[in-house]
């Protein structure tokens, strides 16, 4: 396959990713695109510590900080001068603006549309306001930058703005004897279509299961979830994964990219795009993906597994995702940024270890087996495994117990069994699965 990138587009991106790093301690840069592990100085120089996970404020800052060298890195090389500074009669062209779309879009006035950042400069009322020059078809660098600099607002359909102006969501009940509470907001009825955002924050020892129209399409922001099960059994459009502990997601098809990042002892299984891991550790993946999987830097014991689950509008909801079950690069992940010397950093599951997973709901459809099917050898395993339980069950029937010798060994099976929930956890996800008294108070999406 020939895949390009636009050149300019790709120069931003080194810029405020910082991957042109001189040392481990410093860059060329003294500063990198805001992340919760590196804070961003407010517009006053004083640093914003507020909202860990909701970075929408200080990427606003960086962009408003960084601007004039945002742009200089866009204008032909002649047109600075030997300090690398712009003249007064600097010009960016059209193309070049172009690069900004993937950090700025907007829209006018009030209008849902959201259009890229060079359509709106070159929109008729404003071509003064931008520095447009009809006759040489650029731009004046300072004009434009003037312009943006007045016009340029935080993301109002990020993360932030949906806890502050969004619809506050009871999904999840409250833990008796825990101060914890579950934090579930969406700006899905405001929002035009590509910009649905559902954000999950502190759900704690629950039992979260969703599948709604609502849901289709959105952008999931999942934060902070200890000790739970969660499944999203829609067609979603992006689902980010942050700082969550022992916790099961069981997703539907996602349409781009499902990312992991620093996470400890979760399972995600899902279809999506693409999968994307770091800074994580003990983390299992079954996924069904047409593209390899990444595992970035910082990340210990990683598990991948293929997909084993279905639910019964998987094939209709993979469909509207436009995801086939081939290709399918499950078992082929790519190290990015981890040195070669360094101890594997994942493993694929054993197909010894692998159990179909169930999920408990019952839902109108009509997919009735794991789309594409097991591999060879995890499918030969779990026949082998299905032969001893029926081998099992024919030696019990076959054994001749009498009524009180049968009640007495189902008492010790169940006995056994109930030990095993407790000693695995998984008695609290049975529990949680009991519907639990509905609230007038509640919204449901």
């Amino acid at each position: 396959m020939r895949l390009s990138v636009d050149t300019l587009q790709f120069l931003l991106f080194l810029y405020v990713q910082q991957l042109n790093k001189v040392s481990l301690r410093t860059s060329l840069i003294g500063e990198e695109w805001p992340s919760p592990r590196s804070r961003s100085p407010d517009l006053d120089g004083k640093s914003n510590s507020q909202n860990k996970n909701m970075d929408d404020h200080n990427h606003l800052v960086f962009v408003l900080n960084h601007l004039s060298e945002l742009l200089e890195l866009l204008l032909d090389p002649e047109q600075l001068t030997s300090s690398a500074h712009t003249t007064h009669d600097s010009m960016v062209s059209v193309e070049a603006v172009k690069a900004l779309n993937f950090l700025i879009e907007g829209s006018i006035g009030q209008n849902e549309v959201i259009y890229p950042v060079h359509e709106l400069a070159l929109w008729q009322p404003i071509l003064v306001t931008s520095g447009y020059s009809r006759l040489s078809k650029m731009f004046c660098f300072h004009k434009l930058q003037a312009w943006l600099r007045s016009v340029l607002g935080p993301n109002p359909f990020g993360t932030a703005v949906c806890f502050q102006k969004g619809k506050k969501l009871a999904w999840a009940q409250q833990v008796e004897g825990t101060t914890k509470r579950a934090k579930i907001a969406c700006n899905i009825y405001s929002a035009p279509k590509g910009h649905k955002v559902v954000v999950m924050t502190q759900v704690y020892k629950q039992t979260l299961a969703k599948s709604s129209d609502q849901l289709v399409g959105a952008h999931i922001k999942i934060h902070r979830c200890n000790d739970c099960y969660i499944y999203l059994l829609s067609p979603l459009r992006s689902v980010s994964i942050e700082k969550c502990r022992n916790t099961t997601f069981v997703l539907g098809p996602v349409q781009t990219t499902t990312h992991v990042h620093s996470c400890d002892d979760v399972k995600v299984i899902a279809i999506c795009r693409r999968l994307s891991v770091s800074s994580s550790s003990s983390c299992t993946f079954h996924c069904l993906t047409p593209t390899n999987p990444l595992i970035m830097s910082g990340n210990m014991s990683l598990t991948f597994a293929p997909y084993h689950t279905y639910y019964p509008m998987l094939e209709d909801h993979m469909a509207r995702t436009g995801i086939a079950t081939i290709p399918n690069y499950w078992n082929k992940p790519l190290c990015i940024g981890v040195d070669n010397n360094e101890m594997p950093v994942y493993q694929l599951l054993s197909p010894k270890e692998l159990y179909v997973f169930v999920i408990p709901f019952e839902i109108e459809g009509d997919t009735m087996e794991i789309p594409g099917g097991l591999p060879p050898p995890y499918e030969k395993a779990i026949r082998q495994r299905e032969q001893k339980i029926q081998n099992w069950q024919k030696t019990i029937k076959e054994a001749g117990l009498s009524k009180e010798q049968r009640k007495l060994f189902q008492n010790l099976v169940e006995q056994e069994f109930c030990e095993w929930l407790d000693q695995t956890g998984h008695r609290q996800q049975l529990d949680s699965l009991i519907p639990a008294p509905t609230s007038s108070k509640q919204t449901t999406c």
